[in-house]
Protein backbone atom coordinates (compact mmCIF):
# COMPACT_ATOMS: atom_id res chain seq x y z
CA UNK A 1 0.00 0.00 0.00
CA UNK A 2 2.88 2.36 0.78
CA UNK A 3 4.42 1.52 -2.58
CA UNK A 4 1.17 2.40 -4.33
CA UNK A 5 0.99 5.71 -2.44
CA UNK A 6 4.59 6.54 -3.37
CA UNK A 7 3.95 5.63 -7.00
CA UNK A 8 0.90 7.91 -7.06
CA UNK A 9 2.92 10.73 -5.51
CA UNK A 10 5.64 10.29 -8.17
CA UNK A 11 3.06 10.35 -10.95
CA UNK A 12 1.35 13.40 -9.47
CA UNK A 13 4.67 15.21 -8.96
CA UNK A 14 5.74 14.46 -12.52
CA UNK A 15 2.41 15.68 -13.88
CA UNK A 16 2.48 18.86 -11.79
CA UNK A 17 6.12 19.54 -12.68
CA UNK A 18 5.50 19.03 -16.40
CA UNK A 19 2.40 21.23 -16.36
CA UNK A 20 4.24 23.93 -14.41
CA UNK A 21 7.19 23.90 -16.80
CA UNK A 22 4.98 24.07 -19.87
CA UNK A 23 2.89 26.87 -18.38
CA UNK A 24 6.01 28.79 -17.38
CA UNK A 25 7.50 28.37 -20.84
CA UNK A 26 4.32 29.64 -22.50
CA UNK A 27 4.14 32.62 -20.14
CA UNK A 28 7.77 33.56 -20.71
CA UNK A 29 7.36 33.19 -24.49
CA UNK A 30 4.30 35.46 -24.41
CA UNK A 31 6.19 38.15 -22.49
CA UNK A 32 9.20 37.78 -24.79
CA UNK A 33 6.95 38.02 -27.86
CA UNK A 34 5.57 41.31 -26.56
CA UNK A 35 9.12 42.63 -26.22
CA UNK A 36 9.94 41.37 -29.74
CA UNK A 37 6.96 43.35 -31.15
CA UNK A 38 8.22 46.43 -29.35
CA UNK A 39 11.63 45.83 -30.91
CA UNK A 40 9.98 45.50 -34.34
CA UNK A 41 8.12 48.81 -33.91
CA UNK A 42 11.41 50.46 -32.97
CA UNK A 43 13.09 48.94 -36.04
CA UNK A 44 10.35 50.14 -38.38
CA UNK A 45 10.40 53.66 -36.99
CA UNK A 46 7.53 56.14 -36.92
CA UNK A 47 5.31 56.83 -39.87
CA UNK A 48 4.08 54.69 -42.71
CA UNK A 49 6.02 51.59 -43.69
CA UNK A 50 8.84 52.41 -46.06
CA UNK A 51 11.29 50.36 -48.08
CA UNK A 52 13.89 48.74 -45.84
CA UNK A 53 17.21 50.51 -45.65
CA UNK A 54 20.10 50.17 -43.22
CA UNK A 55 19.25 48.68 -39.79
CA UNK A 56 19.97 52.00 -38.13
CA UNK A 57 21.06 52.67 -34.59
CA UNK A 58 19.38 51.16 -31.56
CA UNK A 59 17.39 53.58 -29.53
CA UNK A 60 17.73 54.01 -25.78
CA UNK A 61 16.32 51.32 -23.47
CA UNK A 62 17.04 48.38 -25.77
CA UNK A 63 18.12 45.24 -23.87
CA UNK A 64 21.25 43.29 -24.52
CA UNK A 65 20.94 40.74 -27.28
CA UNK A 66 18.40 42.68 -29.34
CA UNK A 67 18.99 42.14 -33.01
CA UNK A 68 17.74 44.04 -36.02
CA UNK A 69 18.23 43.12 -39.68
CA UNK A 70 17.00 44.12 -43.12
CA UNK A 71 16.77 41.61 -45.94
CA UNK A 72 16.16 43.50 -49.24
CA UNK A 73 14.77 41.67 -52.24
CA UNK A 74 17.89 42.69 -54.11
CA UNK A 75 21.26 43.37 -52.57
CA UNK A 76 23.12 42.36 -49.41
CA UNK A 77 21.32 41.79 -46.12
CA UNK A 78 22.56 43.78 -43.12
CA UNK A 79 22.02 43.34 -39.43
CA UNK A 80 23.15 44.41 -35.97
CA UNK A 81 23.00 42.85 -32.51
CA UNK A 82 23.25 44.79 -29.28
CA UNK A 83 25.93 43.21 -27.11
CA UNK A 84 27.86 43.97 -23.95
CA UNK A 85 31.60 44.16 -24.24
CA UNK A 86 33.75 43.02 -21.31
CA UNK A 87 34.94 45.99 -19.22
CA UNK A 88 32.63 48.42 -21.00
CA UNK A 89 30.00 50.48 -19.23
CA UNK A 90 27.46 50.39 -22.05
CA UNK A 91 26.36 48.31 -24.99
CA UNK A 92 27.82 48.03 -28.46
CA UNK A 93 26.07 47.23 -31.73
CA UNK A 94 27.88 44.47 -33.57
CA UNK A 95 27.26 43.42 -37.13
CA UNK A 96 25.76 40.02 -37.78
CA UNK A 97 27.88 37.48 -39.58
CA UNK A 98 27.05 36.16 -43.00
CA UNK A 99 25.94 32.81 -41.55
CA UNK A 100 23.63 34.59 -39.16
CA UNK A 101 22.25 36.78 -41.95
CA UNK A 102 21.74 33.76 -44.17
CA UNK A 103 19.71 32.13 -41.42
CA UNK A 104 17.56 35.24 -41.10
CA UNK A 105 17.19 35.59 -44.88
CA UNK A 106 15.65 32.15 -45.04
CA UNK A 107 12.72 33.09 -42.79
CA UNK A 108 9.20 33.75 -43.99
CA UNK A 109 7.14 36.71 -42.82
CA UNK A 110 4.58 35.94 -40.08
CA UNK A 111 2.40 37.82 -37.65
CA UNK A 112 3.62 35.54 -34.84
CA UNK A 113 7.12 35.35 -33.44
CA UNK A 114 9.09 32.21 -34.15
CA UNK A 115 11.99 30.48 -32.47
CA UNK A 116 15.26 30.03 -34.39
CA UNK A 117 18.82 29.11 -33.56
CA UNK A 118 21.47 31.62 -34.70
CA UNK A 119 25.06 30.41 -35.03
CA UNK A 120 27.15 31.97 -32.28
CA UNK A 121 24.15 33.66 -30.59
CA UNK A 122 21.93 30.76 -29.54
CA UNK A 123 18.15 30.58 -29.43
CA UNK A 124 16.14 33.66 -30.46
CA UNK A 125 12.54 34.69 -30.80
CA UNK A 126 12.23 36.74 -33.99
CA UNK A 127 9.47 38.55 -35.86
CA UNK A 128 9.65 38.95 -39.64
CA UNK A 129 7.70 41.73 -41.39
CA UNK A 130 7.32 42.19 -45.13
CA UNK A 131 7.84 45.66 -46.63
CA UNK A 132 8.02 46.93 -50.15
CA UNK A 133 11.35 45.76 -51.49
CA UNK A 134 12.26 43.35 -48.67
CA UNK A 135 11.84 42.23 -45.05
CA UNK A 136 12.67 43.59 -41.62
CA UNK A 137 13.68 41.20 -38.83
CA UNK A 138 13.68 41.98 -35.11
CA UNK A 139 14.44 39.55 -32.33
CA UNK A 140 15.40 38.97 -28.72
CA UNK A 141 17.44 36.15 -27.15
CA UNK A 142 15.76 33.37 -25.14
CA UNK A 143 18.77 32.96 -22.89
CA UNK A 144 17.21 34.37 -19.74
CA UNK A 145 13.99 32.45 -20.32
CA UNK A 146 15.92 29.23 -20.92
CA UNK A 147 17.88 29.81 -17.71
CA UNK A 148 14.64 30.41 -15.82
CA UNK A 149 13.17 27.19 -17.17
CA UNK A 150 16.38 25.32 -16.39
CA UNK A 151 16.33 26.63 -12.80
CA UNK A 152 12.70 25.55 -12.49
CA UNK A 153 13.50 22.05 -13.80
CA UNK A 154 16.47 21.74 -11.43
CA UNK A 155 14.23 22.78 -8.53
CA UNK A 156 11.62 20.21 -9.54
CA UNK A 157 14.23 17.48 -9.90
CA UNK A 158 15.56 18.33 -6.43
CA UNK A 159 12.22 18.78 -4.70
CA UNK A 160 10.48 15.72 -6.19
CA UNK A 161 12.71 13.07 -4.49
CA UNK A 162 12.44 14.94 -1.20
CA UNK A 163 8.66 15.04 -1.51
CA UNK A 164 8.52 11.38 -2.49
CA UNK A 165 10.65 10.36 0.48
CA UNK A 166 8.50 12.47 2.79
CA UNK A 167 5.33 10.94 1.34
CA UNK A 168 6.79 7.44 1.73
CA UNK A 169 7.67 8.06 5.38
CA UNK A 170 4.31 9.66 6.16
CA UNK A 171 2.46 6.97 4.20
CA UNK A 172 4.28 4.18 6.03
CA UNK A 173 3.46 5.75 9.39
CA UNK A 174 -0.20 6.39 8.55
CA UNK A 175 -0.74 2.98 6.93
CA UNK A 176 0.83 1.11 9.82
CA UNK A 177 -1.15 3.16 12.30
CA UNK A 178 -4.41 2.54 10.43
CA UNK A 179 -3.67 -1.17 9.96
CA UNK A 180 -2.76 -1.76 13.60
CA UNK A 181 -6.37 -2.81 14.42
CA UNK A 182 -6.29 -5.19 11.46
CA UNK A 183 -3.14 -6.79 12.86
CA UNK A 184 -4.99 -7.35 16.13
CA UNK A 185 -7.83 -9.00 14.21
CA UNK A 186 -5.26 -11.18 12.41
CA UNK A 187 -3.70 -12.06 15.76
CA UNK A 188 -7.07 -13.32 16.99
CA UNK A 189 -7.43 -15.45 13.86
CA UNK A 190 -3.92 -16.89 14.34
CA UNK A 191 -4.61 -17.76 17.98
CA UNK A 192 -7.78 -19.57 16.99
CA UNK A 193 -5.93 -21.41 14.22
CA UNK A 194 -3.45 -22.76 16.80
CA UNK A 195 -6.19 -24.30 18.97
CA UNK A 196 -6.74 -28.09 18.84
CA UNK A 197 -10.19 -28.43 17.28
CA UNK A 198 -10.10 -32.05 16.13
CA UNK A 199 -12.00 -33.65 19.01
CA UNK A 200 -13.33 -33.21 22.49
CA UNK A 201 -15.21 -30.34 24.11
CA UNK A 202 -13.68 -27.21 22.55
CA UNK A 203 -13.54 -23.97 24.55
CA UNK A 204 -13.41 -21.32 21.82
CA UNK A 205 -13.15 -18.13 23.90
CA UNK A 206 -11.04 -16.03 21.51
CA UNK A 207 -12.91 -13.03 20.10
CA UNK A 208 -12.05 -9.72 18.47
CA UNK A 209 -12.23 -6.79 20.91
CA UNK A 210 -15.60 -4.98 20.87
CA UNK A 211 -13.97 -1.69 19.85
CA UNK A 212 -12.82 -3.39 16.63
CA UNK A 213 -16.29 -4.57 15.58
CA UNK A 214 -17.82 -1.26 14.51
CA UNK A 215 -19.61 -1.97 11.20
CA UNK A 216 -19.16 1.67 10.15
CA UNK A 217 -15.47 1.02 9.39
CA UNK A 218 -13.81 -1.51 7.10
CA UNK A 219 -11.70 -2.99 9.93
CA UNK A 220 -14.81 -3.13 12.12
CA UNK A 221 -16.65 -5.06 9.43
CA UNK A 222 -13.79 -7.58 9.28
CA UNK A 223 -13.72 -7.89 13.07
CA UNK A 224 -17.50 -8.32 13.27
CA UNK A 225 -17.46 -10.92 10.50
CA UNK A 226 -14.68 -12.86 12.28
CA UNK A 227 -16.61 -12.83 15.57
CA UNK A 228 -19.72 -14.08 13.75
CA UNK A 229 -17.64 -16.83 12.15
CA UNK A 230 -16.14 -17.81 15.52
CA UNK A 231 -19.61 -17.93 17.09
CA UNK A 232 -20.76 -20.22 14.28
CA UNK A 233 -17.67 -22.43 14.61
CA UNK A 234 -18.11 -22.62 18.38
CA UNK A 235 -21.77 -23.62 18.12
CA UNK A 236 -20.92 -26.16 15.38
CA UNK A 237 -18.15 -27.69 17.48
CA UNK A 238 -20.45 -27.84 20.49
CA UNK A 239 -23.12 -29.54 18.36
CA UNK A 240 -20.53 -31.98 17.02
CA UNK A 241 -19.38 -32.78 20.56
CA UNK A 242 -22.97 -33.33 21.70
CA UNK A 243 -23.55 -35.58 18.70
CA UNK A 244 -20.42 -37.58 19.50
CA UNK A 245 -21.52 -37.94 23.11
CA UNK A 246 -24.99 -39.00 21.99
CA UNK A 247 -23.52 -41.60 19.66
CA UNK A 248 -21.33 -42.97 22.43
CA UNK A 249 -24.25 -43.01 24.84
CA UNK A 250 -26.46 -44.55 22.15
CA UNK A 251 -23.99 -47.37 21.57
CA UNK A 252 -23.58 -47.95 25.31
CA UNK A 253 -27.34 -47.96 25.92
CA UNK A 254 -28.03 -50.23 22.95
CA UNK A 255 -25.36 -52.65 24.15
CA UNK A 256 -26.84 -52.60 27.63
CA UNK A 257 -30.40 -53.21 26.39
CA UNK A 258 -29.30 -56.07 24.15
CA UNK A 259 -27.19 -57.64 26.86
CA UNK A 260 -30.20 -58.36 29.09
CA UNK A 261 -32.20 -60.51 26.62
CA UNK A 262 -29.01 -62.20 25.45
CA UNK A 263 -28.13 -63.10 29.02
CA UNK A 264 -31.67 -64.41 29.57
CA UNK A 265 -31.51 -66.52 26.41
CA UNK A 266 -28.09 -67.87 27.40
CA UNK A 267 -29.34 -68.74 30.90
CA UNK A 268 -32.44 -70.61 29.77
CA UNK A 269 -30.49 -72.36 27.03
CA UNK A 270 -28.07 -73.61 29.67
CA UNK A 271 -31.06 -74.75 31.79
CA UNK A 272 -32.47 -76.70 28.86
CA UNK A 273 -29.09 -78.25 28.12
CA UNK A 274 -28.61 -79.41 31.72
CA UNK A 275 -32.15 -80.82 32.10
CA UNK A 276 -32.95 -82.34 28.72
CA UNK A 277 -35.40 -84.85 30.19
CA UNK A 278 -37.51 -82.29 32.11
CA UNK A 279 -40.30 -81.34 29.71
CA UNK A 280 -41.55 -78.57 32.00
CA UNK A 281 -38.11 -76.99 32.15
CA UNK A 282 -37.75 -77.29 28.40
CA UNK A 283 -41.10 -75.62 27.73
CA UNK A 284 -40.30 -72.85 30.19
CA UNK A 285 -36.86 -72.31 28.64
CA UNK A 286 -38.24 -72.22 25.08
CA UNK A 287 -40.99 -69.79 26.11
CA UNK A 288 -38.46 -67.39 27.69
CA UNK A 289 -36.12 -67.71 24.74
CA UNK A 290 -38.99 -66.87 22.40
CA UNK A 291 -40.09 -63.94 24.58
CA UNK A 292 -36.61 -62.44 24.82
CA UNK A 293 -36.02 -63.03 21.12
CA UNK A 294 -39.13 -61.03 20.27
CA UNK A 295 -38.06 -58.29 22.66
CA UNK A 296 -34.60 -58.19 21.13
CA UNK A 297 -36.05 -58.25 17.60
CA UNK A 298 -38.31 -55.28 18.41
CA UNK A 299 -35.37 -53.38 19.85
CA UNK A 300 -33.17 -54.09 16.82
CA UNK A 301 -35.94 -53.07 14.44
CA UNK A 302 -36.38 -49.78 16.30
CA UNK A 303 -32.64 -49.16 16.22
CA UNK A 304 -32.52 -49.99 12.51
CA UNK A 305 -35.40 -47.58 11.78
CA UNK A 306 -33.66 -44.79 13.71
CA UNK A 307 -30.42 -45.43 11.83
CA UNK A 308 -32.21 -45.30 8.47
CA UNK A 309 -34.00 -42.09 9.39
CA UNK A 310 -30.68 -40.57 10.53
CA UNK A 311 -29.21 -41.52 7.16
CA UNK A 312 -31.95 -39.51 5.43
CA UNK A 313 -34.17 -42.32 4.27
CA UNK A 314 -37.22 -40.90 2.55
CA UNK A 315 -40.64 -41.95 3.80
CA UNK A 316 -43.76 -42.10 1.67
CA UNK A 317 -45.29 -38.74 0.85
CA UNK A 318 -48.93 -39.35 0.04
CA UNK A 319 -52.33 -38.07 1.20
CA UNK A 320 -53.36 -39.71 4.48
CA UNK A 321 -56.63 -39.49 6.39
CA UNK A 322 -55.47 -39.16 10.02
CA UNK A 323 -59.01 -39.81 11.30
CA UNK A 324 -58.93 -43.54 10.50
CA UNK A 325 -55.41 -43.88 11.93
CA UNK A 326 -56.45 -42.25 15.20
CA UNK A 327 -59.65 -44.32 15.46
CA UNK A 328 -57.72 -47.57 15.04
CA UNK A 329 -54.97 -46.62 17.50
CA UNK A 330 -57.40 -45.48 20.20
CA UNK A 331 -59.49 -48.65 19.74
CA UNK A 332 -56.36 -50.77 20.29
CA UNK A 333 -55.43 -48.72 23.39
CA UNK A 334 -58.90 -49.29 24.94
CA UNK A 335 -58.39 -53.04 24.67
CA UNK A 336 -54.84 -52.95 26.07
CA UNK A 337 -55.63 -50.60 28.96
CA UNK A 338 -59.34 -50.70 29.83
CA UNK A 339 -58.62 -49.08 33.22
CA UNK A 340 -57.72 -45.80 31.44
CA UNK A 341 -60.34 -43.45 30.04
CA UNK A 342 -59.70 -42.93 26.34
CA UNK A 343 -61.28 -40.01 24.51
CA UNK A 344 -61.15 -39.01 20.87
CA UNK A 345 -61.88 -35.45 19.74
CA UNK A 346 -62.29 -35.18 15.95
CA UNK A 347 -63.51 -32.20 13.90
CA UNK A 348 -66.64 -32.37 11.74
CA UNK A 349 -64.83 -31.75 8.45
CA UNK A 350 -62.67 -34.35 6.74
CA UNK A 351 -58.94 -34.15 7.45
CA UNK A 352 -56.02 -34.86 5.18
CA UNK A 353 -52.28 -34.65 5.75
CA UNK A 354 -49.29 -35.78 3.74
CA UNK A 355 -47.08 -38.54 5.00
CA UNK A 356 -46.54 -42.27 5.42
CA UNK A 357 -49.68 -43.95 6.84
CA UNK A 358 -47.78 -46.86 8.40
CA UNK A 359 -45.30 -44.54 10.14
CA UNK A 360 -48.08 -42.18 11.27
CA UNK A 361 -49.78 -45.18 12.86
CA UNK A 362 -46.50 -46.01 14.60
CA UNK A 363 -46.24 -42.41 15.88
CA UNK A 364 -49.71 -42.35 17.46
CA UNK A 365 -49.28 -45.90 18.80
CA UNK A 366 -46.01 -44.95 20.51
CA UNK A 367 -47.60 -41.85 22.04
CA UNK A 368 -50.56 -43.81 23.38
CA UNK A 369 -48.25 -46.56 24.64
CA UNK A 370 -46.18 -43.95 26.46
CA UNK A 371 -49.31 -42.51 28.07
CA UNK A 372 -50.54 -45.98 29.01
CA UNK A 373 -47.27 -47.12 30.57
CA UNK A 374 -46.43 -43.98 32.53
CA UNK A 375 -49.81 -42.99 33.96
CA UNK A 376 -51.85 -44.76 36.65
CA UNK A 377 -55.23 -46.47 36.04
CA UNK A 378 -58.10 -44.02 35.81
CA UNK A 379 -56.07 -41.44 33.88
CA UNK A 380 -57.95 -39.69 31.08
CA UNK A 381 -56.10 -39.65 27.79
CA UNK A 382 -57.54 -37.38 25.10
CA UNK A 383 -56.52 -37.60 21.44
CA UNK A 384 -57.51 -34.50 19.45
CA UNK A 385 -57.07 -33.83 15.74
CA UNK A 386 -57.24 -30.66 13.66
CA UNK A 387 -56.15 -29.66 10.14
CA UNK A 388 -52.55 -29.04 11.26
CA UNK A 389 -52.00 -32.39 13.03
CA UNK A 390 -53.00 -34.01 16.32
CA UNK A 391 -52.19 -34.01 20.03
CA UNK A 392 -52.23 -36.47 22.94
CA UNK A 393 -53.20 -35.08 26.35
CA UNK A 394 -53.37 -36.81 29.72
CA UNK A 395 -54.06 -35.72 33.29
CA UNK A 396 -51.44 -38.01 34.78
CA UNK A 397 -48.43 -37.10 36.95
CA UNK A 398 -46.52 -35.66 33.98
CA UNK A 399 -42.84 -35.73 33.16
CA UNK A 400 -40.23 -35.00 35.77
CA UNK A 401 -38.78 -31.48 35.32
CA UNK A 402 -35.29 -32.81 34.60
CA UNK A 403 -36.73 -35.28 32.05
CA UNK A 404 -39.00 -33.00 29.99
CA UNK A 405 -36.15 -31.33 28.10
CA UNK A 406 -34.72 -34.72 27.08
CA UNK A 407 -37.94 -36.64 26.52
CA UNK A 408 -37.33 -37.14 22.78
CA UNK A 409 -33.72 -38.28 23.15
CA UNK A 410 -32.88 -41.93 22.70
CA UNK A 411 -32.88 -44.30 25.70
CA UNK A 412 -34.35 -41.56 27.89
CA UNK A 413 -36.33 -43.05 30.73
CA UNK A 414 -37.78 -41.57 33.87
CA UNK A 415 -37.85 -42.90 37.41
CA UNK A 416 -38.25 -46.66 37.18
CA UNK A 417 -40.58 -46.50 40.19
CA UNK A 418 -43.17 -44.80 37.92
CA UNK A 419 -42.95 -47.50 35.24
CA UNK A 420 -45.75 -49.94 35.12
CA UNK A 421 -44.22 -51.82 32.19
CA UNK A 422 -40.72 -52.23 30.85
CA UNK A 423 -39.28 -50.04 28.10
CA UNK A 424 -35.97 -49.08 26.64
CA UNK A 425 -36.64 -45.39 26.00
CA UNK A 426 -36.95 -45.39 22.22
CA UNK A 427 -40.68 -44.70 21.84
CA UNK A 428 -40.61 -40.89 21.89
CA UNK A 429 -37.27 -40.84 20.07
CA UNK A 430 -38.92 -42.74 17.20
CA UNK A 431 -41.86 -40.31 17.28
CA UNK A 432 -39.55 -37.31 16.90
CA UNK A 433 -37.45 -38.98 14.17
CA UNK A 434 -40.47 -40.06 12.09
CA UNK A 435 -42.28 -36.71 12.39
CA UNK A 436 -39.11 -34.85 11.41
CA UNK A 437 -38.62 -37.16 8.43
CA UNK A 438 -42.20 -36.32 7.36
CA UNK A 439 -41.38 -32.61 7.46
CA UNK A 440 -43.29 -31.92 10.68
CA UNK A 441 -42.44 -31.11 14.28
CA UNK A 442 -43.28 -32.40 17.75
CA UNK A 443 -43.43 -30.53 21.06
CA UNK A 444 -44.04 -31.34 24.71
CA UNK A 445 -45.69 -29.36 27.49
CA UNK A 446 -45.90 -31.08 30.84
CA UNK A 447 -46.81 -30.30 34.42
CA UNK A 448 -48.58 -32.44 37.04
CA UNK A 449 -52.10 -33.15 35.82
CA UNK A 450 -51.59 -31.58 32.39
CA UNK A 451 -49.30 -33.17 29.79
CA UNK A 452 -49.67 -32.52 26.06
CA UNK A 453 -47.59 -33.83 23.17
CA UNK A 454 -48.36 -31.90 19.98
CA UNK A 455 -47.55 -33.22 16.48
CA UNK A 456 -47.66 -30.82 13.51
CA UNK A 457 -47.74 -32.30 10.01
CA UNK A 458 -47.58 -30.91 6.49
CA UNK A 459 -50.96 -30.40 4.86
CA UNK A 460 -52.24 -32.47 1.96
Amino acid sequence: MVGVVVLLVVIAAAAVGTATTVAMRENLDQRLDADVRDAMRSALGPGDPRPPGAPGDFGPGQQFGTLRAVVPDEGQAEGLVLSEEPGATGSTASELSERQLDTLAGLSASEDAQTIGLPGLGSYRVLVTDLDGGQVVAGLPRTEDDETIADLVRLEVLATPIGVLGAAAAGAYVVRRQLAPLREVAGTAHRVAELPLASGDIALDERVSPWLTDDRTEVGQVGSALNTLLDHVESSLAARHRSEQQVRQFVADASHELRTPLATIAGYSELARRRPDDETALRTALAKVDEESQRMTSLVEDLLLLARLDAGRQLADEPVDPTSVLLEAVADARILAPAHRWRLDLPDQALEVRGDEQRLHQVITNLLTNARKHTPPGTTVTVAADPSGFSVHDDGPGFAPDLADHAFERFTRGDRARHREGGVGLGLALVAAIVEALGGSVSLESRPGDTTIRVLLSQG
